[in-house]
């Protein structure tokens, strides 16, 4: 699954890849800028994001899938036996610039 920050906006792509979870920026978007796109989706901190899993379920148009809630609660409890998950429950992504 990737996230892709375009025209200041947040969108979820492939939300069937449970594998690979990553965060993409187009056009130099950084700090406040990259904040506000952002939004509810997820909050900045240094070169990762934490990312809110009640927004991705939304953004996924998956939310009502019992299969795909399943899997994606694998892909969180993966990430968590590796730090990757908050106290919080927000997912840590990485960023990558385009």
């Amino acid at each position: 699954m990737l996230i892709r920050i375009a025209n200041a906006t947040a969108t979820l792509e492939a939300p069937e890849d449970l594998k690979r979870f990553k965060l993409v920026v187009s056009g130099g978007l950084e700090g406040t800028a990259l904040q506000q796109a952002l939004g509810v989706a997820g909050r900045l901190e240094g070169e990762h994001v934490w990312v809110s899993p009640t927004w991705i379920a939304q953004a996924s148009g998956r939310g009502g899938d019992a299969g795909w809630l399943e899997e994606f609660g694998r892909m969180v409890s993966f990430a968590g036996k590796h730090g990757w998950v908050n106290d919080a429950g927000e997912i840590r992504a990485h960023i990558e610039r385009e």
